[in-house]
């Protein structure tokens, strides 16, 4: 499937003044899909027949991604994300869900996971989180190995690199963190850089990536979230993945050890793109035991 056609089988919901891009589909308990950076709920097409046989399915692309707004003068922050999804949440009365996330979306996850924590017991407003699967992310910021481009993003002329980014930019990135034998195809390049710059993107791309800096800052709240959540919690790596692979996976591991891990070998960042079934085999098979 295109982006244009995932576009087309989508809807708008409101969040604020803001336009958000929502796909749903599927009957039975509700899973969030929660995409990564800089990309968008496209990157979950590869999984979503399967997943909405089995599941009520959710995904959004979140404000400054995808076929969202990207306002210019939004406070891009994790929260404001979090904030977001329990809007959709509401809105759709779900009141307990799955998590399936991946990269900047772990982080988010994380953050829903937190204000578990926080909710009180037997709340009418609580929303109880049943599971949650992450995808290769900067769980574990110290573990955090960003790119020479995301690191430039982050600097004072931040505004201009983005700006200046192309296509090129973005296939030699993804290149170099998905698996020698898994590569994104042409089709899937020209797609993924159509919705970065989907509503003006490359104009706001410099201030959505402080979210690294967000992780830094409340790295203690957002480890102790998945320490202290003693829900089923998967973590499927591609160990390939030179941002976040094998090294950040044993790390997760060992700060929580009642989590599950799941390797698939010669996989990079994105195994849900790289390794489709891989993914859907490890997911559902640890909702079984």
């Amino acid at each position: 499937m295109r982006a244009k056609e995932w576009q087309k089988q989508g809807q708008y919901i409101k969040y604020g003044h803001h336009n958000i891009f929502m796909r749903e589909g599927g009957k039975g308990e509700t899973l969030v899909l929660i995409h990564g950076f800089p990309t968008s709920s496209y990157d979950w097409y590869k999984v979503w027949d399967v997943l909405i046989h089995r599941f009520h399915v959710i995904a959004i692309d979140m404000i400054g991604f995808g076929y969202s707004d990207k306002p210019i003068n939004h406070q891009y922050s994790l929260f404001d994300q979090a904030d977001l999804w329990e809007s959709v949440l509401e809105e759709r009365k779900v009141t307990e869900y799955h998590i399936l996330a991946h990269d900047y979306g772990d982080t988010v996850a994380q953050e829903l996971l937190a204000r578990q924590l926080e909710s009180p017991k037997n709340s009418f407003l609580k929303k109880e989180i049943l599971s949650v699967c992450f995808l290769n992310g900067g769980i574990i910021p110290d573990e955090h190995r960003p790119r020479l481009i995301q690191t430039l993003l982050m600097s004072p002329i931040g505004k201009w690199i983005g700006k200046l980014s192309s296509k090129r930019t973005l296939r030699n990135t993804f290149r170099n963190i998905f698996g020698k034998n898994t590569q994104p195809t042409d089709d899937e390049i020209d797609d993924f850089w159509m919705m970065m710059n989907y509503n003006n993107g490359k104009n706001v791309i410099h201030k959505v990536i402080w979210y690294m800096s967000e992780r830094r800052k409340h790295k203690a709240r957002w480890i102790e979230a998945i320490q202290k959540n003693l829900i089923p919690i998967l973590m499927i790596n591609g160990p390939d993945d030179p941002i976040s692979g094998r090294s950040s996976a044993e790390m997760f591991k060992k700060l929580v050890p009642h989590a599950d891990l799941k390797y698939l070998e010669g996989i990079g960042h994105y195994p849900q793109v790289e390794d489709p079934l891989g993914v859907l085999e490890s997911f559902l098979k640890s909702l079984h035991t």
